[in-house]
């Protein structure tokens, strides 16, 4: 059966009332949940950034949700760093944590004062983050020297059964790159040509466990409003790479994104006030081949949305 679950975005909205949200998300038919890692909104108008590790181990607790989380080891974190945060929470919730790791955005790696990398030196380094991170948890003794750097590290604290290692991918060519090393994909809504090119290339390039997909959506009763929450929260959120990737605070997108339109939004975002739309739309990703959808509600509000979907759209998809 597919999986639906919640996204729970740190970047718009405060870590305790998200815990409220993932709650509620359980409590209304929701399976699963994962969440964002991010040290910088995408706009001003977003106005959050919790830390993700510290929410999780409060939510894993709080409900009885697997959960996931997407990290870019590398340069704000060094892989050892996240190593051990994986094992720890594999340790404390078996079976019910994952993480997906991608190369990043500069809006939340800059702030090491490092020089933010081209994207396959990028690439690179996120490989030789993989490989340190899966030695940590299988127990072995790491000492690593390249794009970076690992000193005799060893983690004390593992779980039995170490947690997924999803690859996180917007391109296809980093989905077929993915196969190599991952246990998972995960990738984003878009158009569904795109992503049946992100499947083939995942499965065909011999990637195996789950084929998961973030599902960035707007509801509300009517169109009007529910266009107006995507275009006033996620309009800094239309570019493709590079510029998503390079740009590096909050209010450069605030500024690129001055004259985006809802109409070029709603090419990112799916938009529609009808219940039934979205569960149409949903099903469309599971038959592309996708086992577990991540919903998120782009607004600010998210309690409107978990009820609605919970009450009228999951159990249809499911269906």
């Amino acid at each position: 059966m597919t999986v639906i679950g919640v996204h729970a975005s740190h970047e718009q909205v405060h870590p305790s009332r998200l815990l409220d949200a993932v709650r509620r998300a359980e409590e209304v038919g929701f399976d699963a949940a994962m969440c964002s890692d991010h040290f910088s909104p995408w706009s001003s108008r977003q106005g959050q950034s919790g830390f993700a590790w510290s929410w999780l181990g409060a939510a894993l607790q709080a409900t009885g949700l697997p959960f996931g989380v997407v990290n870019a080891p590398g340069q704000r974190y060094h892989p050892a760093v996240v190593a051990q945060a994986v094992g720890t929470l594999g340790a404390m919730y078996p079976g019910r944590f994952w993480a997906a790791l991608g190369t990043g955005e500069a809006s939340n790696e800059h702030i090491t004062g490092e020089r933010w990398p081209r994207k396959e030196v990028r690439t690179a380094r996120l490989r030789e983050c993989v490989d340190v991170i899966r030695a940590l948890l299988d127990g072995e003794e790491v000492s690593h020297s390249g794009l970076v750097t690992v000193d005799r590290a060893k983690l004390w604290t593992r779980p039995d059964l170490p947690p997924k290692l999803v690859g996180a991918a917007v391109s296809v060519d980093t989905a077929r790159w993915c196969a190599e090393w991952a246990d998972g994909l995960i990738t984003v809504n878009a158009p569904v040509e795109h992503l049946r090119k992100m499947v083939d290339a995942y499965r065909g390039a011999g990637g195996i466990g789950k084929l998961a997909l973030q599902v960035h959506l707007s509801w509300a009763s009517d169109q009007g409003r529910a266009s107006a929450i995507a275009h006033e929260q996620w309009r800094s959120n239309v570019f493709g790479p590079p510029v998503c990737w390079d740009l590096e605070t909050a209010e450069h997108f605030d500024v690129v994104s001055a004259d985006v339109t809802p109409e070029q939004v709603a090419r990112t975002v799916n938009v529609s006030a009808d219940l039934g739309r979205h569960a149409e739309t949903l099903r469309g990703y599971v038959e592309l081949g996708f086992e577990e959808l991540y919903l998120h509600h782009v607004g600010q509000e998210q309690d409107a949305f978990l009820d609605a979907f919970g009450e009228r759209v999951l159990a249809e998809v499911r269906s």
